[in-house]
């Protein structure tokens, strides 16, 4: 489900009971030291292209003079992590332009969570008066365990365009703004503020077009470092799918999706970061006691 509106006091017109997913998005943690300049970009991307061979599926070349978009990403939550360890995650980011950071930015609020039914019944829908973006996807992740596959989590999105919100105050003023936060059991007056004190900055490109029969996806691969010591934390090989509605996704379309997800990591053993998401990495960090398993 992907809608597009204008936050107002008709907010609480209920959402449709729709399970109409429409982005299915693969993601593959790669390990950051091994892309410390742009040949690295064009190194990953011809190993993509070995993989595809035996399975048919089209690989556009990538463009010799793209250049990776500079972007600045911050996760908020609670002194004690209430957001995350609820399944919830607050993330802002900031876009570069020649190295002076545009005034407008993204937030996400989103709610991850294995089983469809319980994603889809979270609504993270706002109370600010700004444009957002609903999205509800398949994830594709990692396997826990470190084996070669994959695992599924559903994902509900709201995306909310330049918001005039302050993340650094009270939880209270926050869920009053997220109405689906307030069930978290957060203290009210809990000062929210930057988990783990990291800010990220992220680099990334876009590697090209990958097409499964009539569906294309684009691959797009990102490097995060601690924007303050340029400490190497992941990257990230991502594509996502997006049609209007699961029954347009032939089986043969999607099997070639995962066939060439599982081969890539087969292919690419030595650059797989073994981990869950970039998100768990940065919770990581800390010594707080995490609940939440992604």
């Amino acid at each position: 489900m992907s809608t597009q509106s204008n936050s107002s006091k008709s907010f609480y017109e209920p959402i449709l009971p729709s399970d109409q997913i429409q982005y299915r998005e693969y993601k593959l943690l790669l390990k950051p030291e091994l892309f410390p300049d742009q040949h690295a970009f064009h190194k990953f991307w011809k190993l993509a292209h070995h993989s595809v061979k035996p399975l048919g599926i089209k690989l556009s070349k990538m463009d010799e003079n793209v250049k990776p978009q500079q972007r600045e990403v911050v996760f908020y939550d609670t002194p004690h992590n209430k957001l995350y360890n609820n399944g919830f995650i607050l993330r802002k980011r900031t876009f570069y332009h020649h190295g002076i950071a545009d005034p407008r930015h993204e937030l996400i609020l989103k709610f991850r969570h294995p089983d469809k039914k319980v994603a889809l019944a979270v609504d993270p829908r706002p109370l600010l008066p700004c444009k957002y973006t609903m999205k509800f996807k398949e994830e594709i992740l990692l396997p826990r365990d470190g084996a070669l596959g994959m695992r599924l989590v559903y994902s509900h999105n709201c995306e909310l365009d330049t918001p005039n919100i302050i993340l650094t105050q009270r939880f209270e003023t926050t869920a009053d703004a997220f109405p689906a936060l307030k069930s978290i059991g957060a203290n009210p007056k809990s000062a929210l503020g930057i988990v783990n004190g990291v800010t990220i900055q992220e680099y990334q490109v876009d590697l090209g077009m990958l097409e499964f029969g009539k569906l294309a996806a684009k691959a797009t691969l990102a490097v995060w470092h601690v924007r303050d010591t340029n400490q190497p934390i992941v990257a990230e090989f991502g594509y996502q799918l997006k049609f209007d509605s699961p029954e347009v996704v032939r089986r043969k379309h999607r099997e070639l999706s995962e066939f060439f997800y599982t081969g890539l990591q087969a292919r690419a053993s030595d650059w797989v970061q073994r981990g869950t998401t970039k998100t768990a990495l940065i919770y990581g960090f800390g010594n707080a006691s995490l609940k939440h398993q992604e």
